[in-house]
């Protein structure tokens, strides 16, 4: 569990995260997906969260999504004022930069390992930010209502405005290999599609998954799990539920989650120095 008072300056209602990670194999061989959470070394007060699906070659290219993602958060200086657009360039960075190791380890070992991306950084002012490349989700809940749920919609948007597709042949980009939106596809770089929001408060949740999980479920059994439910105890009801739908077919089913919760209050404690001052 991380806690994480709000800056005062910025919010007058403090909150403390909760968060944790969780996977099951499923019925596959083996667990390609990865997920960690990380605090950063020269960035006090910041959190990311990352999730990646390995889709081919194993986990290798899951495990380069973690090493990579530590590797840029830590090295990241907020300076005086947490920045947006510097926040999204840095879950941008960790793509590419994890895309074009993947492809250089590919050409020494002669594969091809693919793998999803999701990345979410919260900042002590109250900010969120994300990223996603390819079918691994985010969201984010105010209590049990789904808020935001990461889609194709924006990858579909960049494929009609900058390769020109049209709207119908972008749509069906996940039946094309030189379309899919993956890291470590050397037939075409990954698009990021970043989003954000700001004044967090106390009630807000953010669950990062794998298609193993979110298939199994509608937007409103994930919301009513996490907002009643410590982040433990739902990845443990989530896990065992999915299990119990997948019905032996199953895949790798990683969920990370991150809750922000009211903290606890200060009991008062009046010393006799102090009520003898007060007298």
């Amino acid at each position: 569990m991380v806690t994480q008072p709000r800056n005062p300056l910025t919010h007058m209602n403090p909150y403390k995260i909760e968060a944790g990670t969780a996977q099951h194999i499923g019925n596959r061989p083996q667990q390609n997906d990865r997920a960690a959470l990380f605090t950063g070394a020269r960035s006090p007060g910041y959190m990311m969260a990352v999730l990646a699906d390995g889709i081919a070659g194993g986990a290798t290219a899951s495990e380069q999504v973690l090493h990579t993602a530590k590797q840029l958060f830590d090295d990241y200086k907020p300076g005086d004022t947490p920045s947006i657009e510097r926040l999204s360039q840095l879950l941008r960075d960790i793509v590419h930069e994890t895309h074009m190791i993947i492809k250089m380890n590919g050409v020494t070992t002669q594969t091809e390992p693919h793998c999803t991306f999701v990345g979410l950084i919260i900042t002590p002012a109250g900010q969120a930010v994300w990223a996603h490349v390819g079918d691994s989700r985010l969201y984010r809940f105010q209590k049990a209502e789904c808020k935001v749920r990461t889609s194709d919609a924006q990858y579909i948007e960049h494929l009609v405005g900058t390769d020109r597709l049209p709207p119908e042949a972008a749509k069906n980009h996940r039946h094309s290999k030189i379309l899919v939106n993956v890291l470590g596809n050397s037939r075409k770089e990954p698009y990021a599609a970043v989003g954000f929001h700001e004044n967090l408060d106390a009630g807000d949740t953010f669950l990062l998954c794998s298609d193993g999980l979110w298939h199994f479920f509608t937007d409103a059994e994930l919301g009513a799990v996490t907002s009643k439910n410590t982040p433990r105890q739902a990845s443990e009801m989530l896990i065992n539920k999915a299990i119990e739908r997948a019905q032996g077919k199953g895949g790798n089913c990683t969920m990370a989650i991150v809750k922000l919760v009211k903290p606890p209050k200060e009991p008062v404690n009046y010393s006799v120095e102090k009520l003898r001052r007060a007298v």
